[in-house]
């Protein structure tokens, strides 16, 4: 059965957790998670470019030259796209990029990720994720402590103070434990949850 290490808020190990092994215990299926991270970056693409073709473009009504006998190749309209100033072939318009995944493909991705996360020893449990006040400093070194990169921070609700504390930490991001994300946890280097956040994670997934 996977264990993670359990901190408190100053850094400091203060014991051992077993792990779900339906959720942190599984195979991780490459596949499945790349499905995950390419759904969740189509997702987010806003899918706003537009450029004209050449019915579009302003002008290019009148015949440049006459159809035979200039020594010229026949062209129809100065706006066609080999011209400049003409249109753009196949140009790309407004759409919307995103699509859905099977419910079963993304629990799988998402117990994927974790797993491997598990595996590599790359999840720090504390025993109470929260900050008196916000203050940037006190997460810094909090961080520093665990030896944490590029981390993401799981609480079990949302908590302003940690949300706020975090957002200026290049590399560390924050989230609840109900609206996980592959990318998120594929993104970062550890995976630092709240113990309450860890229990609502393995109740719901598992």
């Amino acid at each position: 059965m996977p264990k993670a290490t359990v901190v408190n808020m100053t850094g400091t190990k203060v014991g051992e957790v077993e792990l779900s092994e339906a959720v942190f215990g599984v195979e991780p299926n490459e596949a499945v998670v790349h499905e995950a991270v390419k759904n969740h970056l189509a997702n987010c693409r806003q899918g706003t470019q537009s450029t004209l073709t050449r019915a579009e473009v302003s002008g290019g009504g009148r015949k440049p030259w006459r159809q035979k006998g200039t020594g010229h190749a026949r062209q129809g309209s100065t706006r066609a796209p080999q011209w400049t100033h003409g249109g753009v072939v196949f140009a790309p318009k407004p759409r919307d990029y995103s699509y859905t995944l099977n419910k079963k493909v993304k629990r799988l991705a998402l117990k994927s990720a974790l797993s491997a996360k598990a595996q590599e020893g790359n999840v720090i449990v504390v025993e109470d994720l929260s900050l008196g006040e916000i203050k940037t400093k006190n997460m810094k070194t909090f961080l520093d402590a665990v030896g944490a990169g590029k981390a993401l921070l799981v609480t079990g609700e949302a908590s302003e103070n940690v949300v706020k504390s975090a957002r200026n930490i290049p590399g560390v991001e924050t989230t609840t434990a109900k609206i996980l994300s592959v990318y998120d946890i594929v993104n970062a280097k550890q995976f630092i949850v709240d113990k309450a956040a860890l229990a609502v994670i393995e109740e719901v997934f598992a």
